[in-house]
């Protein structure tokens, strides 16, 4: 598989390039494994709360593909002298790998969001990828009694792609607690796919993302987030710390 893992402030980050991403998609299809395969976006957020939550640390370790969603993630690397990450916006990264699937003649599993937006999903989804097979759909919000059935149902339709929405109890978490009762296809968590999807949502600006500042939509809807400045003061502080006294390998 064309991925290179790095080591970084302790956990993992792949490095994924984005001609590699058809052949990397294929092979983990077709590797068979006991466990769902976990592709994970995770953001600056994330590699803080791997460091001192037990839980996301094992899921982050665990979890097949580890992708930077996260300009200062990038930076970072660099930082560290390390290989530079490939940094993928949440949306277009989830729009490749589905129009990957197409071309295979795959299929797709929608799980989250509420049900009108997961019923314009798939509908936008029909629209733009007509030869994926949406093979299931249930949202998120449920009662806890349906967990079982929800899991039995994913498992009976066997999906190439799980995608986990909003709604779902743990979030990502979902797919790593659940990981001993799913099938070993692809799962993939995004809190606003399903809306973007459904177009309830509109999906960050290119012009955002690539200057990292796609963090400002969300500290115009909550002023409050804007504390969060010290948890990123909090992750410079690691970098230099890593830089001056942790080796390579640490």
């Amino acid at each position: 598989m064309a991925v290179e893992r790095i080591k970084f402030l302790g956990l993992f980050l792949d490095i994924l390039k984005q001609e590699d991403i058809d052949e990397t998609i294929m092979n983990l299809l077709e590797e068979k494994t006991e466990e769902p395969k976990h592709i994970m976006l995770v953001t600056i957020w994330d590699i803080l709360k791997a460091k001192y939550n037990s839980e996301f640390r094992a899921m982050m370790e665990n979890a097949t593909l580890v992708i930077p969603v996260s300009k200062s993630l990038v930076k970072g690397a660099v930082f560290l002298k390390k290989n530079a990450p490939v940094r993928y916006e949440p949306f277009a990264f989830i729009i490749s790998v589905m129009g990957i699937l197409e071309k295979y003649l795959k299929s797709v599993y929608f799980f989250g969001g509420r049900n009108l937006s997961l019923q314009k999903a798939e509908k936008n989804t029909h629209s733009t990828f007509p030869n994926l097979r949406i093979v299931g759909r249930i949202p998120g919000f449920y009662p806890r009694n349906m967990e079982k059935n929800i899991k039995t149902a994913i498992v009976k339709a066997s999906p190439s792609l799980v995608i986990v929405g909003s709604g779902v109890p743990g979030k990502q978490r979902w797919i790593y607690r659940n990981r001993k009762q799913l099938h070993n296809g692809l799962f993939l968590w995004d809190n606003s796919i399903i809306d973007i999807f459904s177009e309830r949502k509109k999906r960050i600006s290119p012009a955002l993302f690539n200057a990292g500042l796609e963090y400002l939509p969300q500290i115009i809807k909550n002023p409050l987030r804007i504390f969060k400045f010290f948890l990123f003061l909090w992750y410079n502080i690691l970098l230099l710390f890593y830089r001056l006294f942790k080796s390579e390998n640490d």
